[in-house]
């Protein structure tokens, strides 16, 4: 009984010193996991990707490949502007990587440590400039957010009593947990966000992408688009953990007010 109070004491000890808070709404998380490995982790999964035969990466010559770095550079230099102006310059450290894939897969994503990937079957849906910010936004939002770790911390804790916290900060187990989160290297995406995550980084994306100088309203349309995607279908993969169509555009469009207040056109 004694040891069972030491270990509940000192696991209670271990979550208060191990949290972070996210920027923009303040939420306090989880966080048992090491940033600076798991974007190592991340950045080697990345690779792996772009490397893999199997992978096709549109050229930066042709047009939709540079619309994806202009938008996403413009992104990326509008929220590190923001992280640098309120005092967290240095708690995140990116390396910026945006990449069009070939693919009819409705997806993208974004890995911790700024590694951002396209598959051109959502471009039909983005549209323009405006759409594909809305979702790079979505889905850098996730990286700002933590999300990643957030998720592996609660993986860890929910197992022994987070007695195997050790084990994922080292490389080899921080890669092992990024390529199934992303479904690198022919593995299945195991660790999905959950649907608070998802809503938090709707409305984190909607703040980055005023930032970045784009109109938060356009985000209704599109998610509107992307919702008429289903047709009576299994859905895309982008929206495989996300709230009910109905319950996001609504939460969007009451959190855009919020994210008017950085647009600057």
């Amino acid at each position: 009984m004694k040891l069972s109070k030491f270990i509940l004491a000192l696991l209670t000890v271990t979550f208060i010193y191990s949290c972070s808070t996210v920027p923009l709404t303040g939420r306090r998380q989880l966080s048992l996991v090491d940033d600076s490995q798991i974007n190592q982790a991340a950045a080697a999964s990345y690779q792996q990707l772009l490397s893999d035969p199997k992978t096709k990466v549109i050229s930066t010559n042709s047009a939709d490949a540079q619309r994806v770095k202009r938008v996403g550079q413009q992104l990326a230099v509008a929220i590190e502007k923001y992280l640098n102006q309120n005092g967290y310059a240095n708690q995140y450290q990116f390396a910026w990587e945006f990449n069009l894939i070939q693919s009819e897969e409705v997806n993208a994503w974004c890995m911790p440590g700024g590694k951002v990937a396209i598959y051109s079957g959502i471009l039909p849906v983005t549209q323009n400039d405006a759409g594909l910010a809305v979702v790079m936004g979505h889905e850098i939002a996730h990286a700002i957010a933590r999300h990643s770790a957030e998720r592996m911390s609660q993986e860890l804790a929910a197992q022994a009593g987070g007695s195997i916290v050790g084990a994922a900060t080292n490389n080899k187990s921080s890669a092992n947990i990024i390529n199934a989160l992303y479904g690198v290297g022919g593995q299945l995406a195991l660790l999905k966000y959950g649907r608070d995550q998802e809503t938090e980084a709707d409305r984190l994306g909607l703040t980055f992408m005023a930032m970045a100088g784009y109109d938060p309203n356009t985000a209704v349309t599109f998610w509107q688009r992307m919702a008429s995607q289903k047709n009576g279908q299994s859905q895309p993969e982008f929206l495989s953990t996300h709230p009910a169509d109905a319950t996001r555009i609504a939460n969007i469009q009451k959190a855009i007010p919020e994210a008017m207040k950085y647009y600057k056109k």
